[in-house]
């Protein structure tokens, strides 16, 4: 059965930082898009970045500059770097894993306030 399971969100202040990491229990871990996507509270959820199998990221404009999205093959770990947070970026966050199917984990609280 695959597993992403999410760590690291937490409270943190406006231009503040965190790191999320998200282990994967997926035997061809390599050979999967990776992403993070978000869902506010009365919000759908948006993809906020995505790394594929060659390493090429990409990321929602309003993230960009501000966070980095990478991934550890060897570990089978994909993490999201968060800089400069701000209000608007309060969500859950999940781990995603995308090749013919997309996996979810359960998601992670990320909340920014003073």
């Amino acid at each position: 059965q695959v597993q992403l399971v999410e760590s690291g969100g937490g409270l943190v202040q406006p231009g503040g930082s965190l790191r999320l990491s998200c282990a994967a229990s997926l035997s061809t871990f390599s050979l999967y898009t990776m992403g993070w996507y978000r869902q506010a509270p009365g919000k759908q959820r948006e993809l906020v970045a995505t790394i594929n199998t060659g390493g090429n990221t990409n990321y929602v404009d309003s993230v960009k500059g501000r966070f980095t999205i990478s991934r550890d093959n060897a570990r089978k770990m994909v993490y999201l770097q968060m800089n400069n947070l701000k209000p608007e970026d309060t969500a859950v966050y999940y781990c995603n894993a995308q090749r013919v199917i997309h996996y979810w984990g359960q998601g992670t609280q990320v909340t920014v306030s003073s």
